[in-house]
Order: C-alpha cells, then sequence, then structure tokens
C-alpha cells in the first residue's frame, strides 16, 4: 500500500473530533442507505454483505472495544482514534501488507499485456496485476487524476458537511445557544431539515445545518453560498398552535413582560431576541400585545429568515460530494467497468454520507468488498 502523505490514516485519526466516530448503529440496509445524499441506491447491495454490524464485530473481535451513543453514533471506548489507528495497522501487518508511506504516485499506466505501472515518487517503478485506487474525497483534481488517466469521469467536487455563515450580529451574540429540534430550509434549493441547532461566532452549526448541507450540496454550491435561511424554532407546532399559545398566554399571564416569558424549549436569551426581532417593545406586557405584533411574533418563531453569505468547513468530518461516476463501477466487487483489473473504494467515489459515522461505514463496505474480490475470495 503506497501512501502520499508521511502519516497512515491522519484522516481517521482527526475523525471525530479525534474520537474516531467508528460507524452507525443503523443496521437495516435500506434504513442505513437513506443517510447517504448521494450514493445510497448504489451501497443497498454492499451494505446486505458488510454492515455496522459486521464493522463493530471486526473491531471488536480484534480487541477494540466499542460504544453507541443516544443519537447512534459509535466511538471505541477509549475515545481515541489511536485505539483504531493501532488496530488497523496490527491487522495490516498480520496479513502482510507492506505499508509505505511518503510515497506518492506520480504517474500510473495500462501494461500492454495486464497490470498496471506505477511511476512512483523519485522515479520507482511498481508493477501489478490488480490496483486499488483509495485516494479519498475528490477535493482537488489531483485527487482523482489517477482515476480520470485509466479512463474514468469525475462527477466535479463541492463541499457537503458544512456550517453557514450568517453576518447577523444578534445571531453572533447568542454563540453557544443550542435549541434540541428546529425545522431549517432553504427555498430557493428545495432543502428542508430537522435537528439540533447551535448557534455560533460565525455563524449557525448542528445536526440541522450540515443535513440541509449534504442533501443541498450541489443546489447550495450553483447558489454561490448566497441564499436566504429559514428557520422554523418550535416544528413541533403549527401556525395556529402557536397563535393559541399565544392567546393563552395573553388571557393567564396578562401582565407580564412578553420578552420575559419564553416558550419552551427556547433558550431566554434567544426569546428575548426572537420577541425584539419581531418588533415587540422591550416593554410590553402580553395583554398589551397587538394583534399585528402577534402576528409578527408567530412569523418569527415559525419562520426567521437569516441571510446566509457563505460556509465554514464542520471540524469533525472533511466531506466532499463528487468523485468517480458510480455507474462506471460494478458494486458486487467495487471492479471498475472501464479498466479491467482495476478497483476503487471509499470517497474517491461519488459517494457521501451525513454526519455521524456514515462516510467512515461506506468506506468500511467498499473497502470490505474490493479487498475480497481482489483476492479472489468472492
Amino acid at each position: 500500500m503506497v501512501e502520499k502523505g508521511a502519516s497512515l490514516l491522519a484522516k481517521v485519526r482527526i475523525s471525530g473530533g479525534g474520537r474516531c466516530n467508528v460507524t452507525h448503529a443503523s443496521f437495516d440496509a435500506r434504513e442505513l442507505a437513506g443517510s447517504y445524499p448521494r450514493g445510497g441506491r448504489a451501497l443497498l447491495g454492499p451494505f446486505a454483505r458488510f454492515q455496522p454490524r459486521d464493522t463493530m464485530a471486526w473491531f471488536t473481535a480484534r480487541g477494540v472495544a466499542l460504544k453507541t451513543e443516544a443519537d447512534g453514533r459509535v466511538f471505541p471506548v477509549s475515545d481515541s482514534s489511536a485505539t483504531v489507528i493501532d488496530c488497523l495497522l496490527r491487522a495490516a501487518a498480520a496479513a502482510g501488507v507492506r505499508l509505505r508511506p511518503n510515497c506518492g504516485v506520480e504517474a500510473v499506466s495500462r501494461r500492454p499485456e495486464r497490470g498496471f505501472e506505477l511511476t512512483l515518487a523519485r522515479g520507482e517503478r511498481l508493477v501489478c496485476d490488480r490496483l486499488l485506487l483509495a485516494t479519498g474525497g475528490c477535493r482537488t483534481s489531483a485527487a482523482g487524476a489517477l482515476a480520470v488517466v485509466l479512463g474514468h469521469t469525475l462527477e466535479p467536487p463541492v463541499p457537503s458537511l458544512f456550517t453557514f455563515r450568517v453576518e447577523a450580529a444578534w445571531v453572533r451574540e447568542l454563540a453557544g445557544v443550542s435549541v434540541e429540534t428546529v425545522e431549517v430550509s432553504v427555498p430557493a434549493a428545495g432543502v428542508r431539515e430537522r435537528g439540533a441547532l447551535l448557534l455560533t461566532h460565525q455563524g449557525l452549526s448542528g445536526p440541522a445545518v450540515l443535513r440541509a448541507s449534504a442533501w443541498g450540496a450541489r443546489a447550495l454550491h450553483d447558489l454561490g453560498y448566497r441564499f436566504a435561511l429559514r428557520v422554523n424554532w418550535l416544528p413541533h407546532l403549527t401556525g395556529d398552535g402557536v397563535a393559541a399559545e399565544v392567546q393563552r398566554r395573553r388571557a393567564c399571564e396578562p401582565g407580564r413582560l412578553v420578552v420575559n416569558a419564553p416558550f419552551a424549549p427556547l433558550a431566554a436569551r434567544l426569546w428575548r431576541r426572537l420577541v425584539l426581532a419581531a418588533g415587540i417593545e422591550h416593554g410590553t406586557r402580553w395583554a398589551e400585545l397587538t394583534r399585528a405584533g402577534q402576528q409578527r411574533l408567530v412569523h418569527q418563531l415559525l419562520g426567521t429568515e437569516l441571510p446566509v453569505t457563505g460556509t465554514s468547513a464542520n471540524k469533525e468530518e472533511f466531506v466532499t460530494c463528487g468523485g468517480v461516476r458510480l455507474a462506471e463501477v460494478g458494486f458486487k466487487t467495487m471492479a471498475s467497468r472501464v479498466c479491467p483489473g482495476l478497483f476503487l473504494a471509499g470517497e474517491l467515489l461519488d459517494i457521501d454520507g451525513l454526519t455521524g459515522g456514515f462516510n467512515f461505514q461506506a468506506a468500511w463496505t467498499t473497502g470490505w468488498i474490493a479487498g475480497r474480490a481482489m483476492a479472489g475470495e468472492d
């Protein structure tokens, strides 16, 4: 195995904030495939053969104790990616795999009879009968260049799993405030997702935003990452439900200041900002709230509109959509359909999942299938 970088498994080391989110405890193949904005259908068959339960069994059998958190993410009990890296390196050594870091591939070509010739750094040449490309996501043209040379087509790479930059001062002033469940939508991209939301010094983050960024990756790219985002802070309520609660407050708490009476589960600081954004003065009591004020408050709670001006990287996962076109790969073996003897796996393919261990699982699954096929075990 040749690796351009000085450190093997560098992405594993930094994943999950250094804890290594190994996989996700989702054991139904169809449900699991639904967590991949691109590539889910192609992965249905592979997941029937090697899925998260198999990944967990593989690591457990090799001494890595695992734990499943409430949201389904699976981590080593040690909370250290070093545990996973050590396991993989030991398994490679036991299998007789020769590891060569600091060994970039400068060029690759098909040999006239069969197989491939690779030109490595410093001019060294390496000949092989079968070749697996698993170079990771195509963030740059160089990452997928070897696949292109061998006849493959790349879907253009664009970011996935990113956070939204919002310039609104009140959002940044509330950095650290979170809401357990909101609904975010981008009408211009046809995206609507639910989940937790976190306000940050740069804008908005959390599962709801990351899911929206993944499902809308290409559409948001086409918008230049400048679009209107709507946030429904109370997705468990309808407009009529919110209006009814406002009327209840007017009847039961007429003398209470509106800014001091947050709707659950909103934090008091966030509630005050939303009330002021609705044009309701700080000293307004429920009994004094006009019909127009009520309507503005309902609108603000169910559809705050925020201008997004750009993106920021998600620190725990670095994912792109795009990569080798899936129609050019046979998913029973991960063999190329355009270049005999070539196999492809991992994020080099046009496959990307949501945050939570799904991208690693696609890599484990496609790598396992490719390895067995190359070894003649299937």
